[in-house]
């Protein structure tokens, strides 16, 4: 099972340099239910398709995804999660509350982010720069900008951490994409890791490892997306 422990907080190593993050205990979850042995290797996202294609690895979870391009060269599971960015505001915001709301608004994103080609986007916005998730948040905090646009789930994690006091995530995703355990094609173990999946979202393990890590209801994901 490849993955690249650097995607904070799906895949990461502790003080310990053991792998831990919500990716990690939902393909440990499966494996447990469906009675899968995991023998884990860590791999540069970059070249985890290529390795799945040439089937060095039997499967890889790492936010992954799911892309028409990329179902012509590997398979992917059932959805696992629902991703996308996210408009973050100060506590005591009650203006915006959608991407309509931030037109003319003062905006912070990371540069090279997604999140700053989608603030491109929105008409007469005046958008500021910045090299960090923490340099923009704390011009958030004092209201130097409206509103920041970055993800969802990596916000919702600083702020269930208590790295962002006074900032919440407005409901509404911006953009959305769904992440699935990518195989090689015509895996063995696709159907199996499917069926983990759906016993996991059935009997409450999937709400509670997303509780654990995000500090929120899951979002509904659907059965497929191609």
């Amino acid at each position: 099972m490849a993955t690249d422990p650097t995607f904070v907080p799906f895949e990461m190593k502790n003080a310990n340099g053991d792998l831990e993050g919500f990716d990690i205990d939902l393909m440990n979850a499966i494996a447990q239910v469906v009675g899968l042995q995991i023998q884990w290797e860590s791999l540069p996202f970059d070249g985890m398709i290529s390795t799945l294609q040439a089937k060095r690895v039997d499967a890889a979870i790492n936010g992954i995804t799911i892309t028409a391009e990329r179902l012509k060269t590997i398979d992917f599971s059932r959805p696992y999660f629902k991703a996308g960015l996210a408009i973050a505001v100060r506590e005591n915001n009650q203006n915006i509350k959608d991407l309509n709301s931030l037109k003319g608004k003062k905006i912070g994103v990371q540069i090279g982010s997604t999140g700053a080609d989608f603030a491109k986007t929105i008409s007469n916005a005046k958008i500021s720069t910045y090299n960090s998730g923490p340099d923009f948040f704390q011009d958030l905090l004092n209201g130097n900008v409206d509103a920041v646009v970055g993800d969802a789930f990596a916000t919702l994690y600083a702020i269930k951490n208590g790295n962002l006091k006074g900032i919440k995530v407005v409901t509404n995703l911006l953009t959305e994409e769904y992440y699935g355990i990518a195989t090689p094609k015509n895996s063995p173990y696709l159907a199996t890791i499917n069926q983990g999946i759906g016993i996991l979202l059935s009997n409450g393990t999937y709400q509670q490892i997303y509780q654990k890590w995000f500090n929120i209801k899951p979002l509904q994901l659907p059965e497929k997306v191609y």
